[in-house]
C-alpha cells in the first residue's frame, strides 16, 4: 500500500494533527492502524469526517490511511475532514470551490482559551464579598 502514488495533506484542529494520505482504491478507512469505527466511535464523528468525501462524490474511490497525534477524539475527527479535504483538492483541483463553499477548507481556529491570573479559570473570576 505505500508503493503506489498517493496525495497528502495534514489537517489541524485545536491540538490535534492529522497527516492525510489518499490512494486510489476501494474505500478503506484506516485511523492510527486502526479501522475508523474502532478510534472514532461516535456516529456524529465518523458522519464529519467521512463529510468530504461523500460531498464531492468519492466516497468509494480512495483508500484513506491517516497518522492522527495530539488533542482528543472530537480534534481528531476535525483535523481528519480538514485534511482529507486539502488532499483532494491536491488530487483533483476542480474540488475546491465545492468544498470551500462548505467550510471543508478552512482551519477551524477556536482553540481552548488560556488561563489568566486573578482567575480561577479562563475567565471565571473569584466570589465577590461586599462585607
Amino acid at each position: 500500500m505505500t508503493q503506489q502514488h498517493y496525495f497528502q495533506a495534514t489537517g489541524r484542529r485545536k491540538t490535534a494533527i492529522a497527516r492525510v494520505r489518499l490512494y486510489p482504491g476501494g474505500g478503506a478507512f484506516v485511523v492510527n492502524g486502526k479501522p475508523l469505527e474502532d478510534v472514532l466511535p461516535r456516529p456524529s464523528h465518523q458522519l464529519q469526517v467521512l463529510q468530504p468525501l461523500r460531498a464531492t462524490g468519492t466516497a468509494g474511490k480512495f483508500n484513506v490511511q491517516v497518522k492522527a497525534i495530539g488533542g482528543g477524539i472530537s480534534g481528531w475527527a476535525g483535523a481528519i475532514a480538514h485534511g482529507i479535504s486539502r488532499a483532494l483538492v491536491e488530487a483533483d483541483p476542480g474540488m475546491k470551490p465545492q468544498l470551500k463553499k462548505l467550510g471543508l477548507l478552512t482551519r477551524d481556529a477556536r482553540m481552548k482559551e488560556r488561563k489568566k491570573y486573578g482567575l480561577k479559570r479562563a475567565r471565571k473570576a473569584p466570589q465577590y464579598t461586599k462585607r
